[in-house]
């Protein structure tokens, strides 16, 4: 499964794309009256205006090139400070064979950059920057229908990484093991690690295979429907 675009929801718009733009330094792909695209890698991410009371974030991943780990992890140290487990600023997933380090962005939202060893591309870089950044490679999908929407997945062709059984209490990692990216669905009230914050149920739409566009509602229901040809690119 590949990720082409990822479309979530912000009540600080403005500095939003300061951060991604002016701070980190990613290619600004379009900006309108209400949100802005960026270039991350072959995927998009979409930031649009929140025009409710609430907050909303999200947890998403970005592969990096597996030689470069360690200089964007300095990179992001030069700009702003990484979130801390257990006294950690970074952790190794050993069933992932995938190293990882988190930041928070000025909407709350948990963002993870992922070097996944069996994977993820060498670079010719020696120093990281934001162009390096391969593709999105995890967004969350909070529900309190877990199972059903699953199930809605792996009709669609997204099984549960693995084979695995899907967990309605726990984290479902939805896409092939082999292509690196996937779809994190679980339910509220799971604590994303590297934060204090638990997964909540917020808008957002998401493109995959060129082909497919998922979209949540902010009470968590989900459609599916075929994406025009080049929406994925638009």
């Amino acid at each position: 499964m590949i990720i082409n675009k990822v479309t979530l929801y912000s009540h600080v718009w403005d500095e939003m794309r300061s951060f991604y733009v002016d701070v980190l330094g990613f290619e600004l792909l379009l900006q309108t009256d209400d949100g802005f695209e960026i270039k991350a890698g072959e995927s998009m991410l979409e930031i649009k205006k929140y025009h409710h009371k609430e907050k909303p974030f999200y947890h998403f991943a970005m592969n990096i090139p597996i030689n470069l780990f360690t200089s964007a992890k300095a990179w992001a140290k030069s700009k702003m400070e990484l979130t801390r487990e257990d006294d950690d600023d970074e952790v190794y997933f050993s069933f992932s064979d995938a190293h990882s380090f988190y930041f928070l962005d000025p909407s709350g939202n948990i963002v993870e950059f992922i070097s996944r060893y069996s994977v993820s591309p060498e670079s010719e870089v020696e120093s990281f920057s934001a162009q390096d950044v391969l593709c999105i490679s995890e967004i969350n999908i909070t529900t309190d229908e877990v199972r059903a929407l699953g199930n809605q997945l792996i009709s669609n062709g997204v099984p549960v990484r693995k084979g695995e059984a899907i967990s309605e209490d726990g984290l479902n990692f939805m896409g092939e093991h082999e292509a690196g990216s996937f779809l994190l669905l679980g339910p509220r009230k799971r604590r994303w690690i590297f934060s204090d914050k638990e997964s909540e149920i917020f808008p957002l739409s998401i493109v995959i295979n060129q082909k497919l566009e998922i979209s949540l509602d902010g009470e968590g229901f989900m459609k599916l429907k075929p994406v025009k040809h080049n929406q994925a690119n638009s």
